[in-house]
Parts: structure tokens; C-alpha cells; sequence
């Protein structure tokens, strides 16, 4: 667990561990949510005055950071995520599922987190967002209960450090990439996308020409009584996606592709 992965766009939500020795104060937790895990951990082990939390000021630490949660699409749902999970008793979602509302006497501060993050990855709206639950602290990873964790999310491992939004390093090819701008009709409805800017979006494969309305694509991949999408196929060229990373792609941020040497230019 050395690798250090970069994300763009990172909002995530943490679980810190008190590793101080008095066992008054070892085992403590806390949740919060972050744009910079490195610069967060730094802060809460410094104090309130170098803008750490008040709760982990009084608490003598030091504390580690041991699981977070990202792949939010906006700092918004994060952060809504952070109070369910600070707050399961007052939660409109959390509130009424009774089994999570107080810790069990024989069990850690830490197993209790992790049971009301269980539940909270099962439940709407949580449950239709590609999250990925990253273990930092390898003595901590804990299994989650078979058929509990949504195979669209994602459990990884290791550390990581957001960065600022680059250039994608799998974008389209400069010819490409002429070819779509050029394009004002959408491959589905055939009508002329009216603002670019705004209803466009394109297909995560770089070898793909597909130009489409959002809604248009989003008709594709739409579950029955949802909203939302979370993953989809293209329709053009067969390439399986999440709905997220069509978003992140939309707003210029990198994406991570699986490798095909299969793949080819796709016309239509």
C-alpha cells in the first residue's frame, strides 16, 4: 500500500483513528470531509490553530486517518455524506434504522463507524453514486458483509493526493478532437445540440466520435423509477462505462480507461 494514486476534483469524506496511548482517549473517531487528505491529517494532528477540527484539538492525539470515501461528483453530496455519517440519530435517512442509532457495549468506536457506513452505501441516494472506499491503514481493512457492498462502487487501497485539474492524459487525438467540435447533431435524437457548452457530452473511449445531448445518452442508460444513471454502454462504440466518468470528462478532468488494444475509430 505505497503507491501514491492522484485524483482530480477529490472530495472525500474520512475516518480518523485515535492512536494516542492513554486508552482514555485510543480508539476515538471522527469523520470529515476534505479536497486534500495530506494537508487534512497534517492539520487535525497540529490543532485548531493550523485549522484543524475542535474535537480533535481536545482530544490528544495523534490520529490517523484510516478509510475515506471519494469519487463524490460535487463538494455538495460529500459533504451531505459527512453529516449522515456524524449525525445517523438526526439523519432523515439514518434515523430510522434503529440497529445503527447507538454503539454496542463490546464494540470499538471504529466497527461502529463502519457499520453506519455500510448501511449508508446501501441507501439512496448514496447508493446510485460510483463511490470508492479507499483503505489507508492496512490494520483497519475490514470485509463488508456479502451482498452489503454495491458492485458498482469500488474498494481500493493505498494512499492519495489530490491534485489540481490537468489536461487529460487520454484525450482525443488533435484530428479527432476537430472532428467532434465540428459536429452540432446528436448521434441519438439527430437533432442539433443546441448549447454546446452545456448539453454536450462525448464517449470516455478517445478513439470514440460519439457526440450526443446528455439527455439523450443519459435515455440509454436509465434503470427503470430512477433519475440518474450509473453506468451505461456507448451506443456507437460499444464501450462500457460509469455515468461519472462521462461527467468527468465533461468538465475537462482526467479518466481512467481500461486498456483495448481492440479498439478502433468509430464512425457514424
Amino acid at each position: 500500500m505505497d503507491q501514491v494514486q492522484e485524483i482530480e476534483n477529490f472530495y472525500g469524506v474520512y475516518l480518523l483513528v485515535n492512536n494516542n496511548d492513554n486508552p482514555k482517549f485510543n480508539g476515538r473517531c471522527y469523520v470529515g470531509f476534505t479536497v486534500n487528505p495530506t494537508r487534512r491529517i497534517n492539520q487535525h494532528n497540529k490543532g485548531n490553530k493550523f485549522g484543524g477540527a475542535k474535537h480533535t484539538t481536545r482530544v490528544p492525539g495523534p490520529w490517523s486517518m484510516v478509510l475515506i470515501v471519494h469519487d463524490f461528483p460535487d463538494n455538495i453530496s460529500a459533504l451531505r455524506f459527512e453529516w449522515a455519517w456524524q449525525e445517523p440519530k438526526n439523519s432523515r435517512r439514518l434515523k430510522v434504522i434503529e440497529s445503527i442509532q447507538r454503539k454496542k457495549p463490546s464494540e470499538s468506536w471504529f466497527k461502529y463507524h463502519f457499520r453506519i457506513l455500510t448501511e449508508m452505501i446501501n441507501l439512496p441516494p448514496w447508493n446510485r453514486l460510483p463511490l470508492k472506499v479507499r483503505w489507508l491503514e492496512q490494520d483497519f481493512c475490514t470485509d463488508f458483509p456479502q451482498s452489503r457492498f454495491p458492485n458498482h462502487m469500488v474498494i481500493c487501497f493505498g494512499p492519495i493526493r489530490a491534485r489540481k485539474k490537468t489536461i487529460a492524459a487520454a484525450e482525443q487525438s488533435k484530428e479527432l478532437m476537430d472532428i467532434i467540435r465540428k459536429r452540432k447533431e446528436c448521434h441519438l435524437c439527430m437533432n442539433d445540440i443546441q448549447n454546446l457548452e452545456t448539453d454536450r457530452v462525448l464517449c470516455v473511449n478517445p478513439k470514440c466520435k460519439l457526440v450526443a445531448h446528455m439527455k439523450c445518452l443519459a435515455k440509454t442508460c436509465l434503470e427503470t423509477n430512477h433519475y440518474v444513471p450509473i453506468r451505461g454502454e456507448c451506443p456507437l462504440c460499444e464501450y462500457k462505462f460509469l455515468w461519472n466518468d462521462i461527467i468527468r470528462k465533461k468538465k475537462g478532468l482526467s479518466v481512467n480507461i481500461a486498456d483495448n488494444e481492440d479498439e478502433g475509430d468509430y464512425d457514424i
